[in-house]
């Protein structure tokens, strides 16, 4: 059946949402026009989607609790609660994400003409380009989706053993050796580019939504939360920005505007500060000379960094150019 589509909510990160002239929490402009595609162009592939939001349907809950098993609580943010949890039928580690109806932001239908989520459009497009991507690709993968009266449910794919990259920079004790920044950064900037490359802006590319699985000798990273992700097939992102608002980049600060590369390119830089600094990352505070780089890293790695610091976004590399960077290679 066919959802009429509710009024479009704002989405906050989990530092909360503010205006221009207040900084300190999550970001919220308005663009000047939209592509006209709009939000959500490329149809993502059809898949099962249980619903009950017509009228209370104590099946649909059923069946997500005879299909998984849900635990301890794994975090909590603006958006949400993420738990973790059990796939019954073969014990597959999940991550489930509650997600109140309030914060659902509506953009797409799929084959059947129910109304997908942001979130849900952009992950499944991600797996529509890739393949078999469950434990594969860089983006976590969604494995189911539920719509009830007060609440969406996503069942997520659940790396077992991984931290968020802010745990694993704190279970360092220090900050990471300039290896240690590259090998994560060379991950980062590969994921990054296949998000542009599908036409995906993740809008809060930060060390809290990265996952690093640490199974094995070489750390692995996974990209997490799309929940203020957007679709963008033009130079400007469309719709409106959302973000982490210590992470703005200056012509956001300064002009209210930005690019998706150009701002991406940033949140790259800012990643890879505080991997190799103890400090947290405050835009303000960098344009203020507040911010220094460290002198002892290496040649390339200080021009690595403050290229994607470049306060205008026209003289930051492309992330393609990121890519072929001396010190990545």
């Amino acid at each position: 059946f066919h959802h009429e589509p509710p009024t479009k909510r704002s989405r906050v990160s989990d530092e909360g949402s503010v205006s221009r002239d207040n900084l300190d929490e999550t970001i919220r402009v308005s663009k000047r026009s939209r592509s006209p595609d709009g939000e959500g162009s490329g149809s993502p592939a059809k898949r099962l989607r249980l619903s009950d939001s017509e009228s209370p349907s104590p099946s649909a809950k059923d069946q997500f609790e005879a299909k998984y098993e849900q635990k301890d609580q794994l975090g909590k943010g603006g958006c949400g609660s993420v738990y973790g949890g059990y796939r019954r039928a073969d014990n597959l580690p999940v991550a489930i994400k509650h997600i109140p109806k309030e914060n659902v932001v509506w953009t797409d239908t799929d084959e059947n003409g129910q109304q997908l989520t942001i979130e849900v459009a952009a992950m499944l497009k991600l797996q529509t380009e890739s393949a078999d991507s469950v434990g594969k690709s860089a983006p976590i993968s969604l494995l189911d989706w539920y719509d009830f009266d007060q609440e969406q449910i996503l069942v997520l794919e659940r790396p077992v053993p991984a931290v968020d990259l802010s745990q694993f920079i704190e279970n360092n004790k220090e900050p990471l050796q300039e290896n240690q920044a590259k090998t994560i950064i060379k991950q980062l900037v590969d994921a990054v580019k296949h998000l542009e490359d599908t036409n995906i802006f993740h809008r809060d590319i930060k060390p809290k939504n990265i996952l690093i699985e640490t199974g094995s000798e070489i750390p692995r990273l996974r990209l997490i939360d799309f929940g203020l992700s957007c679709f963008t097939n033009t130079e400007y992102e469309d719709g409106w920005f959302y973000g982490t608002a210590k992470h703005a980049p200056p012509e956001y600060i300064s002009e209210c505007i930005y690019e998706a590369g150009p701002a991406t390119v940033w949140q790259v830089g800012v990643v890879l500060y505080e991997m190799l600094h103890e400090s947290l990352f405050d835009s303000r505070k960098l344009l203020d000379n507040e911010l220094r780089i460290r002198t002892d890293l290496s040649t390339d790695c200080k021009r690595f960094l403050k290229s994607c610091f470049c306060m205008s976004p026209g003289w930051r590399p492309t992330l393609k150019e990121l890519q072929c960077h001396p010190w990545l290679l």
